[in-house]
């Protein structure tokens, strides 16, 4: 499974994978408790492989935020959500030494480090872009 049918729901914890789409919007199945649950086309959906994160110098997609996360723990889960605000600062910096402090809150940092161990509980470890993928051609 790839980033590109992984989504964000605003209002609802957690990931969901998008199994259909409808007249109407969008089936999506959580990763947390695996319970389907239907998408209004008016709900705010973010797809994971469509965000990225400031840096200093350009936006960074997030899967090679993830990418970068998953190098330094050799592919296992990070630290987790719920640690203080500065432990997930600093470990955020030594991930990624160039984000914008300005514009990525502590709140975004806590969201990454959530939906990376989320993912990665769910099997989802490749976050490399797929050959031809549009946002490498950009």
């Amino acid at each position: 499974m790839s980033l590109e049918k992984i989504l964000s729901i605003s209002g609802k914890p957690g990931l969901y994978e998008m199994k259909a789409q409808t007249r109407t919007g969008i089936i999506a199945e959580s990763l947390i408790d695996g319970k389907k649950t239907t998408v209004s086309a008016r709900q705010n959906v973010s797809l994971l492989s469509e965000i990225a994160i400031y840096t200093l110098r350009e936006e960074v997609p997030l899967r090679e935020v993830f990418q970068k996360i998953s190098d330094k723990e050799n592919g296992g889960e990070t630290i987790s959500h719920k640690s203080p605000k500065i432990e997930l600062e600093e470990y955020f910096f030594s991930v990624l030494p160039d984000y914008d402090e300005e514009r990525v809150y502590a709140s975004d940092i806590k969201k990454i480090v959530q939906w990376y161990n989320l993912l990665h509980k769910n099997g989802i470890t490749q976050f490399a872009a797929k050959e031809g993928d549009a946002s490498e051609e950009e």
